[in-house]
């Protein structure tokens, strides 16, 4: 091949299965990303490895399962309950050959842009083989909100009152435009959006909130209180459900990524490197629906980021790489985030590296058109309490078949995820040797990789 294709890879934060109208959202408005999602290849079942953000993340830079690489939950998260919340690594480790380090080491020009949340200074992107890092340091999440000043030590101040999303956007647009003809690049984009806090332009807000009354959803209790959350530092507080996706503002800040995603292409197009560049969209764990304003609803899908369900993890994932993947194709079978790693290995003609991306499958051969991929099962180990009211468990996918072990008490629940998309009626009574079979499966895998389990919580019963 002459020169490498490039490679960028937009990553959302927090968005939700259907927080895009081309994946079935009635509220939200997303032409730049439906257009990409007509000129490529969308996936229905695709997976996030983990429903909180940074385990995500460590798995498409590494290709391995979070078990695996020690990072299982959001950096800075502790928490604990019936049981206390497994120990993790707080940082991404150097020892990992990331993908960018592989990348740059093979003449890519490698640029990371937004929230990285991969540990402290250290272990910040350059230091895994990023040429340049923009806006990434340990934050989760925008501690200043969206509208400049941020008081971010990696990007500095331009006009007070700049949106985030746009001046990430900005700077990697300039990367595209500074770009060497001659000189591939992978362009790391990593949005902080839709992450909370849930800010937007006023006058988008004011559309949506017009919208709103248009449609009737003001007319709608949109949200519903549940049970008290299971994590000691919430149990006085009440899950707090949305049931449709009727939120002004984070319809909103949606708009303005997706105004941003469609500039950041058009940079692509204007630079004339379209045909010789593989976009891929996808978000690294499932929409906010239960907790801390409940902004989105995943609905068909059950509960939402933080949660072992599939609203927890199933993700928009949209490829696109002209002349490679057919306009408008679709695929459903199921892919995780560790399969980006060896994917783009195979599409820029890197030499696999399989002691690496242990975990990952390369998808090329789906994006070919090709129906099956050599894996058997999807696992998921989530072993800590979610924010947003999930317990601690672990989960394995095979086939139409979806098994969950909860760390409180043990329990099982067995789930046909192609009748049962919002995983409804548990099956474990109807399906023992099933149920048997995925169990044992689960339990092997765990141990292969080494996952750890919760340990009881004495304190527990004097809390109550």
């Amino acid at each position: 091949m002459g020169k490498k294709p490039n490679i960028v890879f937009i990553l959302i934060d927090d968005m939700g299965w259907r927080d895009l109208s081309c994946y079935g959202s009635t509220f939200y408005e997303t032409p730049n990303i439906d257009k990409l999602f007509s000129e490529g290849m969308h996936f229905t079942n695709a997976y996030a490895a983990c429903p909180v953000c940074s385990p995500t993340r460590a798995s498409i830079l590494t290709g391995k399962y979070p078990a695996n690489v020690g990072v299982t939950d959001y950096i800075g998260g502790h928490t604990k309950g019936i049981v206390i919340d497994a120990p993790y690594i707080d940082h991404l480790p150097l020892s990992e050959k990331s993908l960018a380090k592989t990348l740059k080491n093979n003449g890519y020009n490698t640029w990371h842009v937004g929230k990285w949340h991969l540990g402290g200074e250290e272990y910040y992107p350059e230091k895994h083989g990023f040429d340049v890092n923009i806006g990434g340091c340990h934050w989760g999440h925008p501690k200043g909100g969206y509208f400049s000043p941020w008081n971010m030590d990696t990007l500095p101040e331009n006009k007070e009152g700049e949106y985030l999303t746009d001046r990430l956007t900005d700077e990697a647009i300039k990367l595209i435009e500074n770009s060497s003809d001659d000189k591939s690049f992978f362009l790391n984009m990593w949005y902080y959006s839709v992450h909370t806090p849930i800010q937007a332009k006023e006058e988008k807000i004011k559309k949506y909130e017009d919208k709103a009354v248009k449609l009737g959803l003001d007319k709608i209790n949109a949200l519903e209180e549940g049970e008290n959350f299971s994590c000691e530092h919430k149990r006085d507080q009440k899950v707090v459900r949305r049931i449709v996706q009727s939120d002004p503002t984070y319809a909103a800040m949606i708009e303005s990524l997706d105004e941003n995603i469609g500039r950041l292409v058009k940079a692509i197009d204007d630079k004339g490197e379209t045909d010789n560049t593989i976009i891929i969209f996808t978000s690294d764990n499932g929409g906010l629906s239960t907790a801390e304003g409940s902004p989105t609803c995943n609905a068909p899908l059950a509960e939402g980021k933080g949660w072992m369900y599939e609203g927890g993890t199933r993700e928009p994932l949209i490829v696109k790489w002209p002349s490679n993947i057919s306009e408008g194709s679709m695929c459903d079978v199921p892919v995780t985030s560790p399969d980006f790693y060896p994917t783009l290995l195979e599409v820029t003609e890197i030499n696999l590296m399989p002691e690496q991306h242990q975990d990952g499958v390369s998808i090329l051969p789906l994006l070919k058109g090709e129906h099956r991929i050599d894996r058997e099962a999807v696992f998921w180990h989530y072993p800590h309490y979610g924010n947003q009211g999930g317990t601690p468990g672990c989960s394995i996918r095979l086939g139409n078949y979806k098994l969950i072990e909860f760390f409180e008490d043990n329990r099982l629940e067995l789930y046909d995820l192609e009748k049962d998309i919002g995983e409804k009626e548990n099956l474990i009574n109807t399906f023992p040797d099933i149920t048997k079979d995925l169990h044992n499966k689960l339990i092997n895998w765990r141990e292969s990789v080494h996952a750890k389990i919760p340990e009881p919580n004495p304190d527990w019963n004097e809390l109550d």
